[in-house]
């Protein structure tokens, strides 16, 4: 399968450099608010990044416009849904979740405003994150009578500790860049008029890199940190000697002792 670099109906793509896709989500209108469509979308992309995993070798998730990333599911949508509705929904936004978490490639969140409920967990599901100063972050769920259904509760406190990511989902209380930062939700705070910059710049380092070793890295952190310190160590050791066979490990050898900058081709 070959993914294929398109728009699609609440999503806008592009890639603004060599090796790096950039997905933006796309319904400024609404604080790009999630419906039914975007959960959609979201699925088919990053399905599609998991089916062709050497179309691309980094990704960059972000929000149209200047105020806000994602606000959260689109409750205007969900207003008078019935139950069954509701949850045939919800259906599509778990399997979007699914997917991202299984996008073998780092996907780096640039969060250029506020990022609510839905829009937080997103963000949770990115390897890393920068973010623009003016930038917030809240699980609102609980003020809303349900909860966080797209990852939070398992994303949050695996990120910033139990005891944090308990206050923040029970009182639904929003917070700062600046929290996010000290938190470690956050990796850095760029002024907003670079941050898409900074955040490609940390994504084109990535993809100089060698693909297939950024690849087995994001695996082994991500599946070896459900384990127990001796499966991850054995586990570890598998996703390496995958690249021993690999052109990219000889040719990172020989170009450290030629003095050259690698040329990675992914095999």
């Amino acid at each position: 399968m070959h993914f294929e670099l398109r728009d699609f109906e609440t999503l806008s793509l592009h890639s603004p450099a060599e090796h790096v896709v950039q997905i933006t989500l796309n319904r400024p209108h609404v604080s790009n608010a999630m419906n039914t469509q975007m959960g959609l979308d979201m699925h088919a992309v990053f399905d599609g990044l998991a089916a062709d995993p050497a179309a691309f070798r980094c990704a960059i998730l972000t929000g149209a416009g200047e105020k806000t990333f994602c606000a959260g599911g689109d409750l205007k949508q969900r207003q008078g849904m019935t139950d069954e509705q509701w949850q045939d929904q919800h259906l599509i936004f778990e399997r979007m979740v699914r997917a991202m978490h299984a996008c073998p490639i780092p996907v780096i969140a640039a969060v250029n405003g506020a990022a609510y409920a839905g829009g937080l967990e997103m963000v949770l599901c990115c390897d890393f994150a920068y973010a623009a100063p003016h930038a917030r972050f809240a699980l609102t769920e609980v003020t809303l009578g349900i909860m966080p259904g797209a990852g939070g509760t398992q994303n949050l406190p695996r990120t910033i500790g139990a005891r944090r990511a308990k206050e923040i989902l029970l009182t639904g209380t929003p917070f700062t860049a600046e929290q996010a930062l000290a938190w470690g939700l956050v990796n850095r705070i760029c002024p907003a008029e670079t941050l898409l910059w900074d955040t490609l710049a940390t994504a084109t380092r990535i993809a100089n890199n060698a693909p297939i070793s950024t690849r087995q890295i994001k695996q082994s952190v991500n599946v070896g940190g459900q384990m127990d310190l001796a499966s991850a160590l054995m586990f570890e050791i598998e996703a390496y000697n995958r690249m021993v066979p690999t052109e990219d490990r000889r040719e990172g050898i020989a170009s450290f002792n030629e003095k050259r900058e690698p040329v990675f081709k992914g095999r």
